[in-house]
């Protein structure tokens, strides 16, 4: 132990070593001690050493320290010293300032440490093994040495851990640690280890990150936290940028709508700390990742859609139009909003209905073109808020129309100021960068917008008292020739260039404002004047400008102007500058140095004002129409005529050409329909084959049961006499059978008559021998002599009736008397019989009715076989001929083949013979049919 006083500051005798070796009798003491407090002892000294001695520690005890996390993990105490001392061998603290030279030694020293590090990959794998200890000792300084690395050199430490099983999952369970030290030393971890890593940021999206990420910035306060806000949103912005997999896991995990009210402002917003300026920039550039205009245009439209919905707009217009935040603030706001409308009709309509809080309301674009057009506001804000304009009226016909109709005479407002009055005053005003920024502008409302083009040419501007007002078109045109007259030293070039951009966007594909520029006789010859001079490297982006502006001039030409038609315009050309010449200066253009800065992106990002001279969407234009007018000016009248025609021939051939795709579609898709058919009626015939064959052993059983009922029949019959056998008659017999109750309802009939007959003769007789009526009487007479005949009643009762005077002799009373009785008994006698003939012919209705039901029920059955047997006829019918088809084409495709040399096997004769049997099956059914 004395040996480590003497290291760590005891008094010895003698000379002192010098620090290599003392290190070096460190390192031997490390590897050689087997005690393991001698060991831990070392390696504290060497800890103490290492800040001091960075290069000898690294170089002579890196593998004893590597060593050591590898045979003393059981001691939590050694293992945090030795992660330490790595992490001052490959990271230098030291906060003094050193210049270029020290610092990039150090940096290379770091380098080649890592490197020796992470030669063998097992030395990371155990450094990951070691973080999921939590042991804080062990923990905080293995997160610090892994970031270290990652800094060093992080492609091949990320290509490790990328492949590490479950690498990247431990590192995300450092943003679930209590202790605030490591969670935040974690997420610097994970800032570096996401960097420029596509894979490694998608397993980190899916690991939960949004989710812990969003918590962590909601716990620390959202835009009023602290640094760890920001390096939430550091990470946030790592994971999102330029990753469209991880931008559409954010929005469908609807966390667009968290964002929302970190951008809350109150009334007061002065005294904003710096942290919180950090913050909020911060989430505004998180905001303007999901909606940038290199993410993919449906990617970009869903977001925007998102972000209108959940009111993430209208809280960005808040601060937009809020008072007292801060300058980069509301800078970046300006940016982000513009990037959250772009493109987006309903984010764009939205921006336009949005007033100033102002006396009276204003539009935020009018309070926007007026800062925009103010010089004395600061640059980059002027750049932002045309970078908003633009995007405002980027496929936006319906902004471009409100903001042209502003400028027409017939929706002027004197009294109030309108966005047209505003870039007309910012395009003719003394500042140059108002009037650059002026004409961008007013060219990004006709930007492909061929009626607002032609609307723009009634726009009449009065120019000073006792003049008559001139077109808008005009007033441009005046002042680039004066302008460009009164600076041939090179001043007022953006003036100059702005203008030019205005009027070749103006004109291009617009033939009506090509006339309308060529009719003033001015402009042609001023720009001749221009393109032919010989003026400095200033003046060669002017006469590039001009040359396009002439040369679109030659191209959108209709020749309506005599003296301006396509020929002479080229002649003049080719008379005054020449052709080679002019499209030399052409090519001034895209040479130019800020054309490819300008091309880039649609934002206008310009170091200084000097430097702003092209716009995006003007590269675009002339990306388009260079070539073009390279060759209008290069033609010959032949050669167009030549070259019309071949359009007009192309055109057909392309009509043709259109009209054949167009079939091919047709035929496509008819093709497509007729094998969804013919698979439909594969299927079909699949199923009427089943049912077919179901339904034949249906009619089966209908024959055997008829065959039965027809046999039960024929036994009742036979059983029932041939008086009785109903069931098996035939209509004749039923006919016969109503002809018999007819014959016997008639004689009843007749029968009746008679006894009518003789009921009225014994009334007669009565009456003559005057016989009281009989009816009270014989009623009477009746109730006492139950029990005897009604003709013995009757005699008794005439005989009570008739008077036994002495008028009548009994010779005649015994006449009467048997002449009655003969009368009563012919009575009895015709009551018996009617008797006998109703209770027969109720009989016979019984059995008649009884038959016709019989016959009815076995109609019902025949009827219904008889419709099964001809639906089955016609299903077997449909089927035949479905098969007569199928076989057709079986044909076709094997003679095909045989054409094609294969070979096929005939099975025609089978088919055939199949065939045969189809049809002695069908007509054997067809004989069965009509036996029954």
């Amino acid at each position: 132990m004395n040996f480590f006083r003497g290291v760590m500051g005891g008094q010895a005798a003698g000379p002192q070593p010098s620090g290599a070796e003392t290190i070096q009798k460190l390192c031997d003491r490390v590897a050689s001690s087997t005690l393991l407090e001698d060991r831990r002892d070392a390696v504290r000294a060497l800890k103490s050493l290492s800040k001091k001695y960075r290069m000898e520690v690294g170089t002579q005890a890196m593998d004893h320290l590597i060593n050591i996390l590898q045979t003393d993990r059981s001691d939590s105490e050694i293992i945090g010293y030795a992660l330490d001392t790595l992490y001052n061998i490959i990271c230098s603290d030291e906060e003094e300032e050193q210049d270029e030279n020290t610092q990039k030694q150090v940096d290379d020293l770091g380098a080649q440490f890592t490197d020796h590090f992470i030669q063998d990959p097992e030395h990371l794998t155990l450094l990951l093994t070691l973080l999921e200890e939590f042991d804080f000792h062990v923990r905080w300084p293995g997160v610090k040495l892994l970031t270290a690395l990652l800094k060093n050199q992080g492609p091949q430490v990320q290509g490790v851990i990328l492949v590490s099983p479950m690498g990247v999952s431990r590192l995300m369970d450092l943003l679930a640690d209590s202790r605030e030290v490591i969670r935040n030393d974690g997420l610097l971890l994970l800032q570096q280890l996401t960097k420029s890593n596509a894979a490694i940021q998608k397993i980190v999206a899916f690991e939960n990150a949004f989710e812990r990420l969003l918590d962590i910035i909601t716990e620390e306060g959202s835009s009023d936290g602290g640094i760890v806000v920001e390096d939430c949103l550091l990470l946030l912005l790592n994971l999102l940028k330029n990753n469209s997999s991880n931008q559409n896991f954010f929005k469908e995990g609807s966390y667009i709508q968290r964002m929302k009210p970190w951008f809350e402002v109150g009334d007061d917003n002065s005294g904003w700390s710096a942290q919180k300026v950090t913050n909020l920039h911060l989430m505004l550039q998180l905001v303007r990742v999901m909606v940038s205009p290199v993410n993919s245009p449906g990617a970009t439209a869903s977001c925007q859609k998102s972000m209108y919905q959940c009111g993430l707009l209208q809280q960005l217009c808040t601060i937009l139009m809020a008072t007292g935040v801060p300058a980069d603030i509301l800078t970046e706001t300006i940016n982000t909003v513009s990037e959250v409308i772009r493109g987006s009709q309903v984010n764009q309509d939205y921006f336009a209905s949005v007033n100033a809080p102002s006396n009276p309301p204003r539009p935020a674009i009018v309070v926007l073109l007026m800062s925009m057009v103010n010089e004395r506001q600061p640059f980059v804000l002027r750049c932002a808020v045309l970078y908003c304009f633009q995007c405002f009226l980027y496929k936006n016909q319906k902004g471009q129309g409100e903001i042209v109709a502003t400028l027409l005479p017939s929706t002027i407002d004197a009294n109030s100021i309108s966005a047209g009055q505003l870039l007309c005053g910012g395009l003719f005003s003394a500042d140059s960068l108002s009037n650059w920024c002026a004409a961008v502008a007013l060219a990004h409302a006709l930007q492909d917008n061929l009626t607002q083009k032609e609307q723009l040419l009634r726009v009449q501007l009065a120019t000073s008292l006792g003049k008559p007002p001139v077109s808008l078109l005009q007033q441009c045109t005046n002042i680039l020739s004066q302008v460009g007259r009164c600076s041939r030293d090179g001043s007022k070039v953006q003036t100059r260039v702005g203008l030019l951009m205005l009027l070749c966007t103006w004109i291009s594909n617009c033939p009506i404002a090509v006339t309308h520029f060529l009719h003033n006789q001015e402009n042609v010859p001023f720009l001749t004047a221009q393109i032919s001079e010989n003026l400095g490297e200033d003046e060669r982006l002017v006469q590039g400008l001009c040359a396009l502006l002439l040369g679109i001039c030659i191209y959108y030409n209709d020749n309506s102007l005599e003296n301006y038609t396509k020929e002479k315009l080229k002649q003049l050309i080719e008379k005054r500058i020449g052709k080679e010449n002019f499209v030399e200066k052409l090519g001034f253009i895209t040479k130019h140095e800020l054309y490819s800065r300008a091309a880039q992106k649609p934002q206008p990002i310009f170091p200084s004002p000097e430097e702003m001279l092209f716009d995006h969407e003007f590269t675009k234009l002339v990306k388009e129409l260079e070539g073009m007018i390279t060759k209008a000016v290069h033609k010959s009248s032949e050669e167009e005529k030549k070259e019309e025609e071949v359009k007009k021939t192309l055109e057909q051939h392309d009509n043709i050409v259109t009209q054949y795709k167009e079939l091919i579609r047709e035929q496509d898709a008819q093709i497509q329909e007729l094998k969804e058919q013919l698979s439909s009626m594969t299927s079909q015939n699949e199923q009427m084959q089943a049912t077919m064959t179901q339904q034949l052993s249906q009619i089966q059983q209908h024959k055997d049961q008829y065959n039965i009922l027809k046999l039960k029949l024929g036994k009742e019959n036979q059983n029932q006499g041939e008086g009785s056998q109903v069931n098996g008659m035939q209509t004749e017999e039923l006919t016969q059978l109503r002809e018999d109750v007819e014959e016997l309802r008639k004689q009843n009939a007749l029968l009746q008559t008679q006894l009518d007959d003789k009921d009225a003769l014994i009334n007669k007789l009565v009456s003559k021998y005057e016989i009281r009526p009989l009816e009270s009487e014989a009623s009477q007479t009746a109730e006492g002599s139950a029990g005897r005949s009604d003709s013995a009643q009757l005699l008794e009762v005439s005989k009570a009736s008739i008077p036994n005077d002495g008028s009548m002799d009994g010779a005649k009373m015994a006449e009467l008397e048997s002449r009655l009785t003969t009368q009563l008994t012919e009575m009895g006698r015709l009551k018996a019989e009617a008797k006998s003939s109703t209770e027969s012919r109720a009989e016979l209705e019984q059995q008649l009715a009884s038959s016709t039901s019989t016959v009815a029920i076995l109609q019902t059955e025949k009827a219904k076989l008889q419709t099964a047997v001809q639906e089955s006829k016609k299903e077997q019918d449909d089927l035949l001929i479905l098969l007569s088809d199928q076989d057709q084409k079986i044909f076709s495709l094997k003679q095909r083949l045989k054409d094609l040399g294969e070979s096929v096997e005939d099975e025609d004769e089978d088919d055939l013979d199949a065939k045969d049997q189809m049809d002695d099956d069908e007509e054997e059914e067809d004989d069965d049919e009509e036996e029954d």
